[in-house]
């Protein structure tokens, strides 16, 4: 395995040879807002009303079990990536705890994943950009957003991280805000207020806490796990921190309270102020809902500033996401070279721009071919997070064995109930890979979306062993007398 990304403010003595490495660039409070965002995704905003309308209140036993799933995940990483922090995170940790077939293919998977997702998070933006100034065309919005961001990256971590802090304090303060009001008004003491549907009622009045049986709390599973994708984010910064071991520690131990609040605690709000059922969940979005039925004027402008600043967050940090993976697999020499080069300000060029550049050409496809190639691109990166949390699961199994020979000082951070909670864990998103195989109903299935990623997955682990196949041989071709 290799050493962690080199700290460092030196200048390099040679432009042309790799810069002096990433740079500790973000600050504390970046760390934190970028750990306190990261979980704050424009899927919670967007994609809500879908959970709600297809398991009705009981959607809260949905989000409480990716939200157990994901702080069991979160802990597994801070323990090896408080011991060991680095760009690479779960990646080089694979690396080293199951080979490097392990870091090649879920490296790259999650490169895979985050440029993806820089073209649906780019449309997004630009609609309702479009819906605002639309002198502008939607693909010169999805544009200029893209340009912005990616000129932000290519300044510095620090740029990176201050934006971020922005972006990420929004969020907070909004969904807090709506939080604080949503609950006045369920117990009937916000003034002047129109609270008529609001209330803890709205639980059971309307069919029950699970109108459509158990099995909905299941399928809104499948609906929600995709919106908690981005936990991880913090572990992948704090290589560029102050304090590294401290930021990992930090952030892996407020992710309880970060999705208790921000997920559970913004859902319980919708589910009480309206009942699950009213047609405006899911012709408005479930939170512009939520606000409207309160009387709250230019609720549905006010959402949209939001989800923009969402949309915002999610593209600075998906850009920056990917090029510190490409950055890694570069150090590792899983690709090209140039990627583990940094300019004078730490800035990994050739990864930000490599990435840009597929995002770009996603982007495109968008537009072009959003039936077809698009859609393949979406549904073939769709079962990433859980190939994700899997592979950090069976890392976690092995690196505590190695940090316990190697440097038991540096396990500050562990999983509980070790190894029971975390074999029990990888079950846990076996079974929900499998519940999602008997979920066929259109384009973008869960059959659909767990098969396209397995082969995009099968397709990358191909690569990765006829790679090492190659290595090898010319290994011993030097080696040989």
């Amino acid at each position: 395995m290799t050493s962690p990304p080199t700290l460092s403010k030196a200048e390099p003595d040679n432009p042309q040879e790799p810069g002096p490495g990433l740079q500790a660039g973000l600050k504390n409070r970046h760390l934190s807002m970028i750990a306190i965002g990261g979980v704050i995704g424009a899927g919670l905003f967007v994609g809500s009303s879908s959970g709600i309308a297809t398991a009705g209140p009981g959607i809260l036993l949905s989000y409480f079990l990716v939200g157990t799933l994901v702080v069991l995940v979160m802990r597994m990483l801070g323990e090896m990536s408080a011991a060991n922090p680095t760009s690479g995170s779960f990646s080089a940790h694979a690396d080293r705890a199951l080979g490097p077939w392990a870091g090649f293919t879920i490296g790259w998977l999650y490169w895979f994943f985050w440029v993806v997702v820089l073209a649906v998070e780019a449309t997004a933006g630009a609609k309702i950009l479009e819906s605002w100034i639309p002198a502008v065309p939607q693909w010169g919005w999805a544009l200029i957003v893209m340009v912005v961001l990616t000129a932000t990256n290519l300044v510095s971590v620090g740029s990176y991280g201050e934006f971020e802090f922005w972006f990420a304090g929004i969020k907070v303060v909004a969904i807090g805000a709506f939080i604080v009001i949503g609950g006045l008004a369920v117990f009937g003491v916000l003034p002047g207020a129109d609270t008529d549907k609001a209330g803890l009622g709205n639980l059971t009045d309307h069919g029950g806490f699970l109108p459509n049986g158990a099995g909905a709390i299941l399928t809104g599973v499948l609906l929600v796990v995709f919106s908690f994708m981005g936990s991880e984010i913090a572990t992948l910064a704090a290589g560029e921190s102050e304090n590294p071991q401290r930021a990992v520690t930090k952030s892996t131990n407020s992710v309880i309270w970060r999705i208790a609040v921000f997920y559970l605690g913004s859902i319980f709000v919708v589910v009480t102020l309206l009942p699950w059922n009213d047609p405006s969940i899911k012709e408005e979005g479930s939170y512009v809902a939520a606000l409207d039925s309160l009387g709250i004027a230019h609720a549905g402008q006010i959402m949209n500033f939001i989800v923009l600043t969402s949309v915002l967050s999610c593209l600075n940090s998906g850009l920056y996401t990917a090029s510190r993976m490409a950055f890694s697999l570069g150090q590792r020499g899983d690709a090209p070279k140039s990627f583990a080069r940094t300019t004078s300000r730490g800035v990994p060029l050739a990864a930000i721009l490599s990435s840009v550049v597929f995002g770009f050409v996603a982007v495109f496809f968008n537009y072009a071919y959003p039936d077809s190639v698009f859609l393949f691109l979406v549904n073939s990166s769709g079962a990433v997070a859980l190939f994700v949390w899997l592979v950090i699961c069976f890392s976690q199994l092995r690196m505590r064995k190695i940090i316990q020979a190697e440097s038991p000082e540096k396990l500050v951070v562990k999983m509980w109930l070790y190894p029971y909670l975390t074999w029990a864990t990888a079950g846990l998103i076996v079974f929900v890979l499998g519940y999602m195989l008997t979920d066929t109903e259109g384009e973008s299935s869960g059959r659909t979306t767990v098969l396209l990623s397995l082969a995009v997955a099968g397709a990358v682990l191909a690569v990765s062993l006829l790679k090492d196949k190659v290595r090898k041989g010319r290994s011993a071709d030097v080696t040989a007398p």
